[in-house]
């Protein structure tokens, strides 16, 4: 959430913003509207409180005098009942200002490339040689279908479309990965591993920004409980309401979760395969930080989930977001995109953002300075990493022509040794 102090007295510059973001300026407009609306009332409302309480003395007066106040008390009540008035639309107004507000994006970095949509976001760097097939390489679908270790018939069966069963030596992998991941950022990266709900409240999915915009993206379950899309949602919301110390900073956590996606708006995108589950699995990296070294947080935050890539020998490359494609929260996102063969490109397994106060004023946490002000923390977060989507690109990078998948070493201690997975392979 913006700061509407700042946002008032910069209009042009939000207003540029939203441009930059390709969107409109009407909810901005509307704001506005409702904001000056707000102030208006409330003139009124000061002034007949004014008129009242002069009125109060008056009529005080006219009895101590023994004289009839019956035109002032009847104006008196005409101002009561004119203020109960002002008072009902004064908080529909408010209420609608705040609902409205939290549909008012981020404002991105200056930074951020200006562009309008993936086309024109900017790469940064590269990692890794591409591999060179002396056979053409197979998808990661049938390269696990071959194995006996993904089922997405069964998958569909016991749930619907975008669910998939992993098997014996898929289901050891992937808790390999998630295992390696948790090992490699608490162990070597200072991150202190929390194991967070799945389910959290509407205030909580409020916090981080999902709710109210993205209503349609997220289950919804009973009594005021939402499945998470991702580990940043409870993780971030842990210091809700909180006010911290300066010495406390910064802090950095990470934390393993299933993820719940309705993937509404992807409907034809990626349909076979594990890229775009429902449910996935993810290893989140988040940081609660002082304001004034967000950004250097924001590079060793990528890098961290870089490192996990370069272990596994996993070929990818960074990417700035430009202003269009990013995120509804995030100030600046770098996106880490790993090369699969089969589709001869990179795709996406982590985006790492630095959020600067966006989110800490929804949630309300805050850190109080040597100086004794309080101030808004800044929160980043990033995926450390998506784990399905690792396991997809190790299926294919590592695959060999005779339908076999070579085990990454880094793996091989968390898969009970085992280095090559092949067909007749019983993990039990």
């Amino acid at each position: 959430m913006l700061d509407w102090k700042w946002v008032r007295e910069h209009r042009e510059d939000v207003a540029e913003a939203l441009r930059k973001r390709g969107m409109s300026t009407e909810l901005l407009d509307t704001l506005f509207a409702l904001d000056e609306k707000r102030r208006v009332l409330q003139r009124e409302a000061d002034a007949l409180k004014q008129r009242k309480n002069q009125l109060a003395k008056t009529i005080g007066a006219l009895k101590r005098e023994g004289k009839d106040p019956g035109a002032l008390l009847a104006e008196g009540g005409e101002i009561s009942e004119r203020l109960e008035s002002i008072d009902r639309e004064l908080k529909e107004v408010e209420e609608e200002w705040k609902e409205k507000l939290l549909f008012l994006p981020n404002i991105p970095h200056e930074s951020v490339p200006l562009g309008n949509g993936e086309e024109d976001n900017v790469e940064v760097r590269r990692w890794g040689e591409p591999r060179e097939f002396t056979f053409p390489p197979r998808p990661h679908w049938e390269i696990g279908e071959t194995l006996n270790i993904l089922d997405f018939e069964r998958g569909a069966k016991i749930a619907s479309s975008r669910f998939t069963v992993l098997k014996g030596a898929g289901a050891l992998l992937e808790r390999a990965l998630i295992n390696f991941m948790l090992d490699l950022h608490t162990l070597k990266h200072g991150y202190r591993e929390i194991f967070p709900p799945f389910l959290v409240n509407t205030k909580t999915m409020t916090g981080t920004g999902q709710l109210p915009k993205f209503f349609d993206d997220l289950y919804h379950c009973q009594d005021d409980l939402h499945l998470i899309p991702t580990a940043e949602v409870p993780v971030t919301n842990l210091h809700a309401d909180e006010i911290l110390e300066e010495d406390d900073l910064p802090i950095y956590y990470v934390a393993y979760s299933a993820c719940f996606r309705r993937e509404a708006g992807s409907y034809g995108k990626d349909v076979r395969g594990l890229i775009r589950q429902h449910q996935f699995n993810k290893v989140e990296l988040v940081k609660f930080v002082h304001p004034d070294t967000s950004y250097d947080e924001l590079e060793e935050l990528v890098r961290d989930a870089e490192e996990v890539l370069e272990l596994l020998g996993l070929p990818y490359r960074v990417v700035t977001l430009c202003t269009a494609d990013l995120g509804f929260a995030a100030a600046k996102t770098y996106d880490i995109e790993v090369w699969l063969p089969s589709q001869g490109r990179y795709r996406e397994i982590s985006s790492c953002s630095n959020f600067e106060d966006f989110q800490a004023r929804r949630a309300n946490i805050r850190f109080r300075s040597y100086t004794g002000k309080l101030h808004y923390v800044h929160t980043l977060n990033g995926s450390g990493l998506a784990v399905g989507r690792t396991l997809v690109a190790i299926l294919e990078n590592y695959q060999q022509e005779d339908g076999t998948v070579v085990v990454p070493e880094v793996l091989r201690r968390y898969m009970h040794g085992i280095e090559i997975l092949t067909p007749e392979l019983e993990v039990k």
